[in-house]
């Protein structure tokens, strides 16, 4: 993999999570709050969503100007391998949350 792959990959990957800042932004918490973040879920539906909401909050904290971010936005969109790294970022904090709640097997009837 060239240079200019593993870059422009790494680019997507913090831009592409960031599409969803928004609606951290609007769900804007204290540092009280914070400290208050679990990983433990219900379900492993919502174990996912928050794989999605920590992905996108490690890009937000990283990239704080939103509009760098979405300038950006044209030029990963439509790559394949942009999208494959987005997707394991996440799969990896899926892992996390399944295994902190003992993959659900305790909610099982």
């Amino acid at each position: 993999m060239s240079l200019k792959t593993i870059l422009f990959t790494a680019v997507f990957f913090f831009i592409f999570l960031a599409l969803g800042s928004h609606v951290i932004a609007e769900q804007e918490t204290s540092p009280q709050d914070e400290d208050r973040i679990s990983l433990i879920t219900a379900t492993p539906e919502e174990g996912f969503q928050l794989a999605i909401v920590l992905a996108r909050k490690g890009v937000t904290e990283t990239q704080t100007d939103i509009d760098v971010l979405h300038a950006l936005r044209p030029a990963y969109a439509h790559d394949p391998d942009s999208l494959i790294a987005v997707s394991q970022v996440v799969a990896i904090h899926f892992q996390t949350i399944a295994a902190a709640n003992n993959y659900w097997r305790e909610n099982e009837d």
